[in-house]
């Protein structure tokens, strides 16, 4: 069956999407795998399993661009190389499962790069067979997955709250009268807690309790913070207890600081909307303070990591479609993030946005300043012995580590 195919590169998970050109208009997962590249003494790449220090790569998506390069082993790989390497094989991966090629790839990135790291990243993608591609800013992909369940009107505004395992970001995006979506403001996080400092807050808190000689692992903490919710007063990490008052008080003044920073980014703009994006939003905490500073609805998927790389599929359908007659309501309902079980609501239906920013990217200039340009030789050995090693799943999988927004 014909399809299009969304990736979302994060610094913690690499997601796949996948949308059916001759079926429902939703996005279904594909693939969820570690965002990491190991280089062997044997000098072939493996996806998603961490190797000796120095040899394995992590974080790069977010460093594309960068005049310094990773080194691992002997080899110097400049981030968008190892980007695209990994697209490449998540790619793979999907054509495997698929039967055949996508039809069209969607890749997200941050909203603040520019036309540099942008083409850089498309260089990298051609340098590795990848050449029908759109790249889509993150907050217009979520905003994209959004309006396939729920009615957005001309010139409504939706703001985006992100975060994840190691970035945070607060956007406002518009949608015009064309039936696209366009950003209307966006906030890069820099000095604010992710994820992954929730988790030593927490790991923090077990220490204290188990005193110098104990032992207990940022992955327990990681799994235990997500365990956390609006009915369950505990959780149980190396042996000890931790309330979820206790653990939201040491994290209140982080969950401030972002919720202060986001509202900030709304300026005068009153949005329909807030949608929770990235696995941080999984904590209840991040609903709740956001439901009380803000006066609209805020809402997040079951699994709020997974809606970037949804919204790419959506997006890379419309670049071959376009704009369709109203679908039929999809059977799926959002919940505003407050223990008040009045507030779930069913989402109603919406038209397919056209964007005309989803469009193929526009021709390479004559001069081309690209001093991390890809040495095409050793990409193609190293994409020739790319080979997937560690763990994968699906969407009917168990894997719900945050996203690396």
């Amino acid at each position: 069956m014909a399809y299009v195919l969304g990736v979302d590169v994060g610094t913690t998970r690499t997601t796949a999407a996948v949308c059916r050109l001759d079926g429902a208009r939703d996005a279904e997962i594909a693939l969820v795998v570690p965002s990491l590249l190991q280089l062997t003494d044997a000098g072939t790449f493996t996806v998603g399993e961490r190797g000796a220090p120095g040899w394995t790569a992590s974080g790069f998506a977010r460093r594309v661009g960068d005049a310094v390069p990773f080194a691992l082993g002997p080899e110097m790989c400049p981030a968008e190389e190892l980007t695209a390497l990994l697209i490449m094989w998540a790619v793979g991966e999907v054509v495997a499962r698929e039967g055949e090629q996508p039809r069209h790839l969607a890749v997200s990135h941050p909203a603040g790069w520019g036309p540099y790291r942008r083409g850089q990243l498309y260089a990298a993608l051609r340098a590795v067979g990848l050449h029908d591609v759109t790249l889509v800013p993150e907050p217009l992909a979520a905003a994209e997955n959004h309006a396939v369940r729920s009615r957005v009107v001309p010139d409504a505004s939706l703001a985006v709250f992100s975060l994840g395992s190691h970035a945070f970001s607060a956007s406002v995006v518009r949608r015009a009268q064309k039936r696209t979506f366009e950003l209307v403001n966006h906030v890069d996080g820099v000095d604010h807690h992710t994820g992954a400092d929730f988790d030593d807050l927490l790991l923090g808190l077990v220490r204290g309790r188990l005193g110098k000689d104990g032992h207990v692992s940022s992955a327990e903490c990681e799994a235990a913070k997500r365990a956390f919710g609006p009915s369950g007063p505990s959780v149980v990490v190396s042996g000890v207890e931790i309330a979820r008052d206790e653990f939201v008080e040491e994290i209140r003044p982080s969950v401030d600081h972002l919720v202060g920073t986001f509202v900030r980014a709304l300026g005068t703009v009153q949005p329909d909307a807030v949608l929770l994006v990235g696995g941080g939003c999984r904590m209840p905490v991040i609903g709740d303070a956001l439901s009380s500073s803000v006066d609209c609805r805020v809402l997040a998927e079951a699994a709020p990591e997974h809606s970037v790389a949804k919204g790419l599929a959506v997006a890379a359908r419309l670049v071959l479609m376009g704009p369709e007659a109203e679908p039929a309501p999809l059977d799926t309902s959002v919940l505003v993030h407050t223990r008040e079980a009045s507030l779930r609501f069913p989402v109603g239906e919406v038209p397919n946005p056209e964007d005309d920013e989803f469009s193929a990217p526009p021709p390479r200039p004559p001069v081309d300043v690209s001093p991390l340009e890809l040495p095409p030789r050793r990409v193609k050995r190293v994409a020739s012995v790319l080979k997937p090693v560690g763990r994968r799943s699906s969407s009917r999988s168990r894997d719900d580590d945050e996203d690396g927004r």
